[in-house]
């Protein structure tokens, strides 16, 4: 085992990456000192993650579209989210939305250049009608294009999970969001067990797991590192991580404990840590990355394009020229 606190500069980094790529996991006392990697030392870091990204990934770049299926009216008492119970900030309201207006979304994704659509809903899960109108959707958009279709519509039962898969869904999404030592912290109307009974139910269905964080939250390094073994565990095949846009009327309102360089630091952890899975750049990265947005793409190899559920994201013009700026390919459209 390697000594970290032995290697100085590069080479730790280097070191890292080497046994990486040899399938060794990273220590807890590794893992760490990624996160307290100094200010002067991240761009070896940066290397070190490019390393690993290229070796499974090389330079091409996933994208991603969400549409905003249902907005606010949830019972949820997350601290993060605009559309939660205990949220005063003024945020749309509506019900599912029709099906032409998902099917018109899948379009909007193609001419995006993303290869995956994202139907996301609020609330605690979903009703069986709800179920039916996506799946309904879903068959439509899957006949008409080679779209991959991922699904987010909150805790999910062992048969939802098997009607969305039959319907055609590729991916499921459903965020731990933060560690199991941290959850309290964040909400108290569902359990962290609860998450992860969701993304399991969507894993026993046949359905691609997808899982990741909001970091930003108040935890700790540990806490990062904890829920970054969660996922592991988990075996999730793709991982967006959310950096806090603390939006007011929000408990969190106020909080900014992140800078560019840290949210570097925290995807470069992510990358060494889940090696072979789609890291992707998430909710948060406009406001808290800021101008070094493109270094996010030598550990990360997925972004979201266009807006996310209640805020405005980049346009998806500049984010085609970052990309292309950096050398770098988008994955084939799904056409």
């Amino acid at each position: 085992m390697i000594q970290t606190e032995t290697i100085t500069g590069a080479t730790r980094w280097e070191a890292l990456a080497d046994r990486v790529l040899k399938g060794k996991p990273l220590s807890t006392e590794e893992a760490l000192s990624v996160l307290q990697c100094p200010d002067e030392a991240l761009l070896s870091l940066l290397q070190a993650a490019y390393r690993v990204r290229h070796h499974y990934f090389g330079n091409k770049v996933k994208l991603n579209m969400i549409i905003n299926a249902k907005s606010g009216l949830c019972p949820e008492n997350c601290g993060y989210c605009s559309q939660s119970i205990v949220s005063t900030a003024p945020v749309e309201r509506y019900s599912m939305l029709k099906k032409e207006v998902l099917i018109e979304g899948a379009r909007e994704a193609i001419d995006r250049q993303a290869g995956t659509y994202c139907i996301v809903a609020s609330g605690r899960g979903p009703t069986h009608r709800e179920v039916e109108e996506v799946a309904e959707a879903v068959r439509e958009i899957k006949s008409q294009t080679r779209l991959k279709i991922c699904a987010c519509l909150g805790i999910l039962s062992e048969e939802q999970a098997r009607r969305l898969k039959e319907a055609g869904v590729d991916r499921y999404n459903h965020n731990l969001n933060t560690s199991a030592s941290h959850h309290d912290q964040i909400t108290t109307s569902h359990t962290f067990d609860d998450r992860v009974r969701t993304v399991e139910h969507a894993k026993q269905a046949g359905i691609s797991p997808c899982s990741g964080c909001i970091v930003g939250m108040g935890e700790t390094d540990e806490q990062i590192v904890e829920v970054a073994n969660s996922l592991k565990e988990l075996d999730a095949d793709s991982i967006p991580v959310n950096f806090l846009h603390a939006i007011p009327g929000t408990p969190l309102e106020g909080m900014d404990e992140l800078n560019p360089r840290r949210c570097l630091k925290i995807l470069a952890l992510f990358r060494l840590m889940c090696p072979t899975k789609e890291i992707r750049v998430s909710g948060g990265r406009e406001v808290n990355l800021r101008s070094l947005q493109p270094l996010a793409l030598y550990p990360a190899n997925s972004l979201f394009v266009g807006d996310y559920l209640t805020t405005e994201g980049q346009v998806a013009e500049q984010d085609h020229q970052m990309i292309r700026d950096l050398g770098f390919e988008i994955e084939e459209c799904a056409l």
